[in-house]
């Protein structure tokens, strides 16, 4: 017996994707498909349309799954990730802002929009710096200054970008993390897994090569990545810790809509089938 219908918006059928509409019909989900580019929405008119009992969230592009999910929300409908936490977790900087105010530990950082600032910031911290975007995912458009040339070239080629928020620079401290960095997954209020993300080179991302592997969660590392959870307000998400040989663990970002296909690979978790039993036993209330 169909209990509900989930919408599942996305932009390309992943693994991911076609393993939550797998999932949905073990839990007698029935499954709305909603492939954004083939489709419209309509902004408020709660009528025209047959509408899910939610929509979970699952769009590649941040750009899209932010407006999609306020154009879903503007239904009535519930998406998983709602707006509020999808746009802070897209925006690095607004991410950073809520952990700090809450006292979880973050990298050292900075913001500047021109050259000479970032001269400055980079003597404060101390080279070698990493030069990240705002607004990014898989590792894109991170870079290392070792020198004040390396900076120098770096924000050159920034500025020639046809891209605004590439002229804010968010400039941080490079952690000498351990040839891994971890990335927990959480579900409501809970920790389901985690991994170490482990490469030979300082950008660990599995789009980038790392390799993930099963990694251990202690009550520090489960305490920081609940925390984290609470205040960005994500029902599901993917939160990417570094261990810093000095401070211990610090928060680096906070991913919306994650992907997982690697990490049930190797963990045996089937986060899949994790969401979609939240969102029935979220139905039921």
């Amino acid at each position: 017996m169909i209990i509900a219908r989930i919408g599942i918006a996305y932009e390309v059928l992943r693994w991911e994707e076609k393993a939550l509409i797998e999932a949905a019909s073990h839990y007698n989900l029935e499954v709305k498909s909603l492939h954004l580019h083939s489709t419209y929405i309509p902004v408020g008119l709660k009528q025209s349309i047959d509408l899910p009992d939610v929509v979970v969230q699952r769009c590649v592009s941040h750009v899209v799954a932010f407006n999609s999910t306020v154009v879903f929300e503007s239904l009535g409908l519930r998406v998983v990730n709602n707006s509020l936490s999808t746009a802070i977790a897209m925006n690095k900087l607004w991410t950073l802002k809520i952990l700090s105010e809450n006292n979880i530990p973050i990298p050292r950082t900075y913001m500047t929009l021109s050259y000479e600032p970032s001269v400055e910031v980079a003597k404060i911290i101390g080279y070698p710096v990493v030069l990240k975007p705002i607004d990014g995912s898989w590792g894109r458009l991170i870079a290392i200054a070792r020198d004040e040339e390396e900076l120098r070239a770096l924000i050159e080629h920034r500025n020639y970008i046809q891209n605004p928020t590439t002229k804010i620079n968010m400039i941080q401290q490079y952690i000498k993390k351990p040839n891994r960095d971890i990335r927990i997954f959480t579900i409501g209020n809970q920790i389901i897994t985690a991994i170490y993300r482990v490469s030979n080179h300082w950008i660990t991302n599995t789009a980038r090569g790392g390799v993930a592997v099963p990694a251990k969660i202690d009550q520090e590392l489960e305490e920081l990545a609940l925390r984290t959870a609470k205040v960005i307000g994500g029902e599901v998400l993917g939160i990417d810790v570094f261990e810093d040989p000095e401070k211990g663990y610090i928060v680096n970002e906070v991913n919306a809509v994650p992907e997982f296909k690697n990490t049930v690979m190797v963990t045996g978790v089937p986060l899949h089938k994790k969401i979609m039993e939240y969102i029935k036993g979220q139905l039921k209330r």
